[in-house]
């Protein structure tokens, strides 16, 4: 603490440790520190009887649901693109050799009270139940248009420039009808809300392009993977990858009090007494909420339970998208579920997760269609939580404040946060043009 650091970053949660890795690997001086006396922050997992405690103000859960060591809960819940931007950033600083991960099984989208695979290739867009004979060669067409289109080569491109010709223009090319865009933009290219439909098409076809590179990429039931021992397990391994840089790490630290200077410049952190310097802070919202306006609030269920979620295929793990339209709502509904295989939960269990942007103050309530498609449930848990965004100037006070995590269950949103940090401290981009399957991931 009697030091000078380059960064001092404060929360360990999964932005804050990813920063800290990057940071520590480009050669800044790091201190990480955390009030509590365990890594993940917001995205920890917590075992069976932290789950009692944080839910039902008890420390007893009933002995039927087994050991309480052998559950990892999530409590930021996502799934990682095995060919997206949070693996590439594993794969540029070496994170994957402490980590080892599974294939999820299957990608579905909710669609007329029904749950359907989520087809990505011209071939599944002929198999899929989601739509009639027309449709689907329709569909096949714009699916062959967009695996062959290549943005330096202008032969791909059909005399459209995606650039400037809108999605909704680029779909109305092909004729498709509201139901097959709406699977296309929320569950395959995974727009939260229809705004991209009045945006230049380029970001919608990269993001299809992307998950079809995923799903071939492991030849699973999804473009899905996810880290053996839950999400708790990425934090610790950019703690570990910041530590072996030279990035000094303390947990259990109280108050941790950001101090400004005449000029409202932070130059220090003080915690029992103590003051470390730095140049900036690094932090999650709650560190400094005079410097965070409230953005939303996110709605979770968290369930246990001893069955696959049904008409999943008997799927261990699945994601399943419910678009705003099907269920009258402002906002997508995310479904998530792992099991025993992924070593978060004793052996015949599984745990799924619905998450959505509350727009209630009844998460029972709101949370109801998702809950519905689960079946029976061993035991059911909600919880809401504020979302929050900076409303600083990190080039007047150097404060760099992550936002705080959203309802969706794959990783994509949260690492493009992370890179635009990244950017403002180092005034650098990370170069992510690599290809992530060159590297050695566990697999299991």
């Amino acid at each position: 603490m009697d030091e000078e650091y380059d960064v001092i970053v404060l929360g360990t949660g999964l932005k804050e440790c990813i920063l800290s890795g990057l940071l520590s690997v480009d050669g800044f001086k790091v201190l990480h520190m955390d009030r509590n006396g365990y890594y993940g922050g917001e995205s920890t997992s917590l075992n069976l009887i932290q789950i009692w405690k944080r839910f039902r103000g008890s420390d007893k859960p009933p002995a039927y649901l087994g050991p309480s060591r052998d559950y990892n809960v999530d409590m930021i819940p996502k799934f990682m693109m095995a060919n997206g931007t949070l693996m590439c950033t594993l794969v540029h600083t070496n994170v994957t050799k402490y980590l080892s991960f599974k294939t999820v099984d299957g990608s579905y989208v909710f669609n007329k009270g029904k749950i359907h695979k989520v087809p990505a290739t011209d071939m599944e867009a002929l198999k899929s139940s989601l739509m009639g004979l027309f449709e689907k060669r329709r569909a096949r067409k714009f699916f062959i248009y967009v695996q062959n289109y290549d943005e330096s080569d202008p032969k791909t491109h059909e005399g459209l420039n995606l650039s400037r010709v809108t999605t909704r223009q680029l779909i109305s090319k092909y004729g498709l009808n509201d139901n097959t865009t709406e699977f296309i933009g929320h569950a395959l290219a995974l727009h939260r809300d229809d705004q991209y439909l009045n945006e230049p098409a380029l970001d919608t076809v990269k993001r299809m392009k992307m998950y079809a590179a995923s799903l071939s990429r492991f030849q699973g039931g999804s473009p899905y993977i996810y880290p053996l021992y839950g999400l708790g397990e990425l934090p610790q391994a950019f703690a570990r990858l910041s530590a072996a840089y030279g990035g000094t790490y303390m947990l259990n630290k109280p108050e941790c009090k950001v101090e400004f200077d005449m000029r409202g410049k932070a130059y220090g952190v003080t915690s029992e007494g103590t003051t470390a310097r730095c140049k900036k802070v690094v932090c999650d919202p709650s560190y400094l909420p005079n410097k965070v306006r409230k953005v939303g609030k996110v709605a979770r269920a968290i369930a246990i339970m001893s069955h696959p979620i049904p008409d999943t295929n008997w799927s261990h793990s699945v994601q399943i998208i419910l678009p705003q339209k099907q269920l009258g709502r402002k906002s997508d509904m995310y479904l998530f579920c792992c099991s025993y295989l992924h070593k978060v939960a004793p052996k015949g269990k599984f745990i799924a997760f619905v998450s959505t942007e509350a727009e209630t103050d009844r998460p029972e309530v709101e949370l109801k269609p998702g809950i519905d498609l689960l079946g029976p449930v061993d035991e059911l848990f909600f919880e809401t939580y504020d979302r929050y965004k900076p409303i600083n100037t990190p080039s007047s006070d150097h404060c760099y404040i992550s936002t705080s995590h959203d309802a969706t269950t794959h990783f994509e949103s949260t690492v493009m946060d992370v890179l635009s940090m990244y950017t403002m401290i180092t005034g650098k981009t990370i170069d992510l043009n690599m290809d992530p399957s060159a590297a050695g991931i566990a697999i299991e």
